[in-house]
């Protein structure tokens, strides 16, 4: 990261005003100038136009904006935009490969688990994250997991299916 301050007429260096941050995102190398404190889900929303990532509580709460930081998921709308410097970003859009869905976003078609679809992003996420970790978790580490996030139309239990099918369980 390439701090760009500026200095006060006494000499004196001020709190940076731009960061030059490099980093991958699904894949491809990005290099932007941004300001200290925008957060990881602006950067890809509003500098990247990558609007899969989706915001709601704004507070870590509902799990919605949860994309991977280094293959760990992290809530996107608290997680300062400088701190994934070096990293390697996973977003909602990094999940489908050649035009083919992956097997997790199949899974949420076949199961019926996305209704409106504005929590899936974060749900997708998550379970990526947990079957990287345990490609064959058991329905309660399943719902342990995914239980920091939220999800008003569906009642959860489609979306326990869909991940327990991608992990090989038949419920």
């Amino acid at each position: 990261m390439t701090e760009i301050a500026e200095l006060t007429p006494d000499g004196v260096a001020q709190q940076p005003r731009a960061l030059r941050i490099r980093l991958v995102v699904n894949g491809n190398e990005v290099e932007r100038t941004i300001e200290p404190r925008i957060t990881l889900a602006e950067l890809l929303r509003e500098h990247l136009l990558l609007t899969g990532t989706k915001l709601s509580c704004e507070v870590q709460v509902c799990g919605v904006c949860t994309v991977l930081v280094d293959r760990r998921p992290v809530s996107s709308c608290t997680f300062l935009a400088a701190d994934a410097d070096g990293c390697a970003v996973t977003t909602v859009e990094g999940l489908a490969s050649a035009g083919e869905l992956h097997p997790l976003q199949e899974a949420f078609v076949d199961k019926m688990a996305a209704q409106c679809g504005f929590c899936t992003p974060g749900f997708l996420m998550m379970a990526l994250a947990l079957l990287e970790e345990n490609p064959h978790p058991t329905r309660e580490q399943i719902a342990e997991h995914l239980d920091g996030n939220i999800c008003r139309c569906t009642g959860y239990a489609p979306i326990l299916e869909a991940v327990e099918s991608v992990a090989g369980i038949t419920p």
